[in-house]
C-alpha cells in the first residue's frame, strides 16, 4: 500500500461532503470531486446514487480512465427528463470547481473582466448552474488556492446563488441556500461562521491559518483551534486504488 499524499487527503475531506445526504444524485465535476463522491458512495453514504455519466443510475461507482475489463453495473435508467426531476425537486448535490468564489459563496465559470460583453477570458458560460445552484446543495473544490480563485469583490460574473441578500431570488432566505463544503489545497472551509461567513474547518498538514487568510481575498472565520484534516485509513486507501487503477489524481492539483 503506498503512503498517502495530499490528493488522496483532499479527496477523504471532500467525500464527506455527501455523507448525510441521503438518497440523492451525486454530481462531481472533475477527478477529485468524481473521485470523492465515489468514495462517499462505496464507504459512507451507500443510498447516494451516481450514473455511468451517460444515461444509467449504477450499483457502484465506474472507475475513471480507461475500463478495461471492468463491466459497468448498472441498475436504472437516468436519462435527462429525469436528471431535472432530481435537480429540481432538491434531489441532487454537485461538487463542482469555480474559477472565482466571493465572500457571499458566489461563483463565476462563465467569464473573466469588469465587461461581461468584452472579456478578458471567455469560459464555458453559466449554462444551468444559476437554476442547479438554488434548487439542490452544492459544494466546491479548488485546486489551487489564491486570491484569483477567492477575490476580494464580487465576482465577475454570478453564476452561481450565494449567501448574498441582495441578489436573493424573490421569496427565498439565506437559509435555503445550501453550499456544504469548500475544499481546497490548503483546507477544508464551510459557510459556518456567523451571519454565513466562509470558516475554515480544518487545515491540511504543514498549512496554517494564516497562510490561507493571506490566500484569500476576503476575512474568514478562524476558531481558536482549528484541527488537522484527517489522514485516509488503509480501508479509504484500499478504495482509491479500486476507484482510479491509473492513479489520475496524481495530477489534479496540478504541478
Amino acid at each position: 500500500m503506498t503512503e498517502p499524499t495530499l490528493v488522496d487527503r483532499i479527496i477523504c475531506a471532500a467525500a464527506l461532503a455527501w455523507r448525510g445526504d441521503g438518497e440523492v444524485l451525486a454530481t462531481g465535476i472533475g477527478t477529485v470531486p468524481r473521485l470523492a463522491a465515489s468514495l462517499c458512495m462505496a464507504s459512507i453514504n451507500t443510498d447516494l446514487m451516481m450514473t455511468d455519466s451517460e444515461a444509467w443510475i449504477v450499483r457502484e461507482p465506474v472507475p475513471i480512465g480507461p475500463r478495461g475489463d471492468y463491466i459497468v453495473q448498472r441498475e436504472s435508467h437516468m436519462g435527462f427528463a429525469r436528471i431535472f426531476d432530481n435537480v429540481w425537486g432538491g434531489k441532487r448535490h454537485a461538487m463542482v470547481g469555480p474559477t472565482q468564489m466571493d465572500r457571499f459563496g458566489q461563483a463565476n465559470i462563465s467569464a473573466l473582466g469588469p465587461d461581461y460583453a468584452r472579456p478578458k477570458t471567455q469560459m464555458l458560460g453559466m449554462r444551468g448552474y444559476p437554476g442547479n445552484s438554488i434548487n439542490h446543495a452544492n459544494s466546491f473544490f479548488v485546486p489551487n488556492h489564491s486570491p484569483k480563485v477567492f477575490v476580494p469583490g464580487e465576482v465577475d460574473m454570478v453564476c452561481s446563488v450565494g449567501y448574498n441578500p441582495a441578489r436573493l431570488a424573490r421569496g427565498w432566505s439565506l437559509d435555503e441556500i445550501d453550499i456544504r463544503l469548500v475544499v481546497t489545497n490548503l483546507c477544508v472551509m464551510d459557510f459556518g461562521g456567523p451571519a454565513h461567513q466562509l470558516r475554515i474547518v480544518s487545515l491540511h498538514p504543514g498549512v496554517s491559518a494564516e497562510q490561507v487568510q493571506q490566500a484569500t481575498g476576503f476575512a474568514l472565520h478562524i476558531d481558536a483551534a482549528v484541527p488537522q484534516t484527517a489522514a485516509p485509513s488503509p480501508a479509504q486507501m484500499a478504495l482509491l486504488a479500486r476507484l482510479d487503477p491509473h492513479n489520475l489524481r496524481a495530477t489534479a492539483l496540478g504541478a
